[in-house]
């Protein structure tokens, strides 16, 4: 009886000796990397300090805005994610709101090239004392003494002579500024179409006509040129300048921007966008989208890096052909590189090779992600 103990024993010692085991000090292999999709939902922004316009607006106005402000968003609601995570977030863009600024009485937003205004423009280098549109506009860009003091919302109305002599519309010609040396040409108003609503006895809106109803004519204008609705796309913003008549019987020029729906010019509307964002060192951060090569360990790597006595799991690889305990994610990344170097002699620049491999402490395989920065191989984990 006590021989069959013995046997038994001895038994269950060969099994267990035939399994796998891990090798040297046991680590914990950090949490794979995850790629998610986002979309803000309006709690997330209320996770923004309250001093941020976004955690009351729920938009953001533009990209700068978004990349400065979602990290923080991510950062409270995955904090837990592992280092080299990425996130595509899709975020509700503001719509746009334009202030036209200072006054835009029509005497004081009107004006006539001279002479010294033909000469000062630098593109003009036959220093001719006409104009074409495209002129025009690198003129207001170029920031001149004219127009050097004008701020954001900024409307000139300008009268200058035409190159063509025929150039269709005739002056003036109406330019908003919206960022430094950054005008747009905005679409002026003609007389005829001023008449084609009902207008063509002053040629300009009046204190009367209901903001709605402002909206809708200006609309219709645009939608009888054909030469905005050939080339106008859904989401396309256009800056309109028209009279108006004030309430106080003076005359000023006005500017309303408006949306095309696809269908109908409208007041411009929300939107969303997307932008890429990674965690490096604990912190999410705004990162540029990468083009991405995916790559999983052949037979050969895994026999390239078994091979290599350096390594503390090599034989255990070779065996079974996955990463156990043994492997820190420092000498990991050193073998993934041996690899990358032998499979990838002329890597690209400015390109996320994702590296997919057998993990024995992971259910599924693990990615992980490197860059060749022009002379070596740098981990993204």
């Amino acid at each position: 009886m006590k021989k069959t103990t013995y046997l038994i024993a001895f038994a269950a010692l060969a099994f267990t000796a035939c399994q796998k085991q891990p090798i040297g000090t046991q680590y914990k292999v950090p949490a794979p990397a995850t790629d998610m999709t986002v979309t803000l939902a309006a709690a997330d922004y209320a996770l923004l300090p309250s001093t941020v316009y976004s955690s009351k607006t729920l938009t953001f106005d533009n990209a700068t805005d978004a990349e400065n402000n979602i990290p923080t968003i991510l950062n409270s609601k995955y904090a837990t994610a592992a280092d080299g995570s990425t996130a595509l977030v899709t975020y509700t863009q503001s719509a746009l709101y334009f202030k036209q600024a200072g006054d835009s009485l029509s005497t004081i937003v009107a004006y006539t090239l001279t002479h010294d205004d033909y000469l000062a423009l630098k593109s003009n280098t036959f220093k001719d004392l006409d104009f074409s549109p495209t002129q025009l506009l690198a003129f207001m860009n170029e920031d001149t003494s004219v127009y050097q003091n004008s701020v954001k919302g900024q409307l000139a109305l300008v009268t200058f002579t035409p190159f063509p002599t025929t150039l269709t519309p005739p002056p003036p010609y109406s330019y908003v500024k919206l960022a430094p040396k950054s005008w747009v040409q905005a679409y002026t108003i003609q007389p005829a179409e001023y008449a084609a609503v009902g207008l063509g006895a002053h040629n300009q809106f009046a204190s009367s006509t209901t903001d709605a109803n402002l909206s809708l004519m200006l609309g219709a204008i645009l939608k009888t040129d054909l030469t905005i609705q050939d080339t106008i796309k859904a989401g396309d913003i256009k800056y309109i300048s028209y009279a108006y008549f004030g309430s106080d019987s003076k005359a000023y020029q006005k500017v309303r921007p408006l949306q095309y729906d696809g269908s109908n010019y409208v007041a411009p509307k929300t939107s969303t966008a997307s932008l890429n964002f990674i965690k490096k060192a604990g912190v999410w951060q705004f990162v540029q989208p990468l083009p991405v090569i995916n790559y999983t360990l052949s037979a050969a790597d895994i026999t390239l890096i078994g091979n290599n006595a350096a390594y503390p799991g090599g034989a255990n690889l070779l065996q079974y052909g996955d990463f156990d305990s043994a492997w820190t994610l420092a000498i990991m990344n050193t073998a993934i590189i041996q690899c990358l170097t032998v499979d990838f002699p002329a890597p690209q620049t400015q390109t996320l090779y994702k590296v997919t491999f057998k993990n024995y402490s992971s259910p599924a395989p693990d990615p992980s992600s490197f860059i060749w920065d022009g002379t070596k191989w740098v981990p993204q984990q």
